[in-house]
């Protein structure tokens, strides 16, 4: 076994020479094990034999050891998951995504998309050949130290057959084929690639972007067409690959720039990105509560210690490599428990309602549940097709914008997802609820907010008085055109008076009286109480740490609160003062969010 090569050396490789029943027993990436006879064989270059000898197995039996296959179930077992899966307390799709990676906090919609990775759609082959795979492809892509590549490891260690690769350390042809030349015969010959290896699993890769743009092609086939087609040196074959893809991968930036479109944070092709059925952007938001949450959670982890355990106990990796006999005994397994038994130290001292399943209920209700060929119904058909419809004509949503081009492959991504979700239930038929919850995950990932950058106080006070003239010059031009006599040329005057601009409006303001004053004067605030409104600004800005801005309505409500005043403020003396400090380039009040900043 490769875990049994020493410290610091590789792993050694033996040929083995199967004949009769024991030739395809098993296939490329299986464990076995393997009992035949040790020989060593003289090689011979032009009649002289060298003083080297090859050495091989002359196999006569061979066993598999990835049992994990195909787990063993029971009658109890069968009994419990059908009990489970008719059970009407709470969502079975949520109890399963959220027993997925618990030792991951939150990444809710994204647990819920591994969970439809493990289930997968249902793959059809029409008569004319044509095959609409089943397999959901997923990426991850975001800031570091978002537990993008944890996602990965879990879905390694728990998916019956899965493969990991990483970007830098991996070709076009390691994830799909490679011609190599046999040593003895000199022929050329095909070596399954990674996503070959990996039929009918899953395949992790993790660092995507470090991936050249060359090698990313190679894998477009593969995860439309679940078929690798190789015609190189006179060899023309073409090698099943249906197995689903799960990347993980960094911003161009490596870091995510919300200030820019998801598109050019990605910075990946359109072709190779609408072969993913759902891209989930992952921020490290910093949040005090949310971080309080998270250390929280990662302490209880560390602290936690399996029972039994002792003190200074080393810890055992593989400890069943060295197990050599041909048929062990297999212990009687223990009854299979649904959920998990409630611990203070690793779930907190808090008993939570939400239960979590444990981690072998949850290999084999989805192996299981994989068995299930859900049909469409009409209702899910129609609702489908009116969601995708809007995709289509969506551009943006709000204030979000799309991180993946919508085309007809969206459809498909509704169908298995909805697909997905009706195997977790284990229903016999896709209804209307399995295609609202494919729509409200594919609404997640498909768009993610785009901010806007604030403009300074200098470029914002001149754009305002740009819009301040055009709004006001019609105004001042009817006011004045209703004093004055009309001439006869009329029309020459209009176009002189809006030529003028402001200076042939300024007598006509100076005469008339019905105009209102100008909300930004500040004249009806004495100068006391604006300088005590100065210092009760400067104080709520002193009083936090790092407090940027403040709500106008905290404002309002703490101005008279601040001291005993004989005359409090009105909400218009406010305003006043806060346009005064705004002329003076002191605060800046944004009206869209009614937050006040300190410039």
């Amino acid at each position: 076994m490769p875990e049994k090569a020493p410290a610091g050396q590789l792993p050694r490789s033996l040929d083995i020479i199967c004949d009769n029943d024991l030739v395809d027993k098993c296939k490329p990436g299986d464990r076995v094990q393997v009992i035949g006879t040790y020989r060593c064989l003289p090689s011979k270059q032009a009649g002289f034999s060298s003083c080297t000898f090859r050495t091989i197995i002359i196999c006569n039996n061979i066993k598999c050891m990835n049992t994990d296959d195909h787990p063993t179930l029971s009658a109890g077992d069968i009994s419990k998951i059908k009990r489970f899966s008719q059970q009407k307390r709470g969502n079975i799709f949520e109890i399963l995504a959220r027993s997925l990676a618990p030792s991951i906090h939150g990444h809710e919609y994204i647990k819920k998309a591994v969970l439809c990775l493990l289930l997968g759609g249902v793959e059809k082959v029409l008569e004319n050949g044509t095959r609409l795979r089943g397999d959901i492809n997923v990426m991850l892509i975001g800031d570091p130290s978002t537990a993008k590549s944890q996602v990965l490891r879990y879905v390694l260690n728990s998916a019956p057959r899965a493969i990991a690769t990483t970007g830098r350390g991996t070709s076009g042809v390691g994830l799909t084929a490679a011609i190599t030349t046999d040593k003895d015969s000199g022929e050329r010959r095909l070596e399954a690639g990674a996503m070959v290896l990996a039929d009918r699993g899953i395949v992790c890769i993790d660092e995507f972007d470090k991936m050249s743009d060359i090698d990313r092609t190679a894998i477009h086939e593969v995860m439309e067409q679940g078929r690798v087609t190789i015609s190189k040196a006179g060899i023309h074959a073409k090698l099943n690959a249906r197995c689903s893809v799960l990347a993980a991968a960094n911003p161009v930036y490596g870091r995510y720039d919300e200030y820019k479109n998801p598109m050019d944070n990605i910075g990946m092709q359109d072709s190779l990105l609408s072969r993913f059925d759902l891209l989930f952007v992952v921020l490290d938001v910093m949040d005090p509560e949310h971080d309080a949450r998270i250390a929280e959670f990662v302490l209880r982890m560390h602290r936690y210690r399996n029972p039994g355990e002792q003190d200074g106990e080393p810890i055992r990796i593989d400890g069943d490599v060295d197990n050599l006999a041909t048929y062990e005994d297999k212990e009687e397994e223990e009854e299979m428990e649904v959920y998990v038994k409630h611990d203070n130290l690793l779930h907190g001292q808090k008993k939570n309602t939400q239960k979590l399943c444990s981690l072998q209920f949850l290999r084999k209700y989805i192996h299981v549940a994989k068995s299930m060929s859900p049909v469409l119904t009409r209702e899910a058909a129609e609702c489908i097709s009116n969601e995708y419809a809007k995709l289509r004509t969506t551009d943006n949503l709000g204030n979000k914008s799309k991180t993946l081009p919508i085309t007809a492959r969206a459809l498909e991504t509704l169908i298995r997802l909805s697909t997905a979700h009706a195997k977790a239930r284990m229903s016999k038929t896709v209804e209307k609820m399995d295609a609202e919850a494919a729509v409200e995950l594919v609404n997640f990932a498909y768009f993610k907010e785009t901010l806007k950058k604030t403009k300074r106080r200098k470029d914002r006070d001149e754009d305002d008085d740009d819009d301040e003239d055009d709004e006001d010059d019609p105004f001042r031009f009817d006011e004045k055109d209703r004093k004055r006599p009309r001439t006869e040329t009329g029309d020459q005057d209009t176009m002189e008076t809006e030529e003028t601009g402001e200076t042939g409006d300024r007598p006509s303001q100076e005469t008339a009286q019905p105009d209102p004053p100008a909300p930004e004067t500040s004249g009806g605030v004495s100068e006391e109480k604006l300088e005590s409104f100065r210092k009760f600004i400067h104080e709520i800005f002193s009083s936090g740490h790092n407090i940027e801005q403040v709500p106008l309505d905290k404002i309002l409500e703490e101005v008279n609160q601040a001291g005993s005043r004989p005359d409090p403020f009105d909400e218009e003396e406010v305003m006043e003062c806060i346009n005064k400090m705004m002329e003076e380039n002191q605060v800046y009040l944004d009206m869209g969010t009614r937050a006040l900043f300190l410039i």
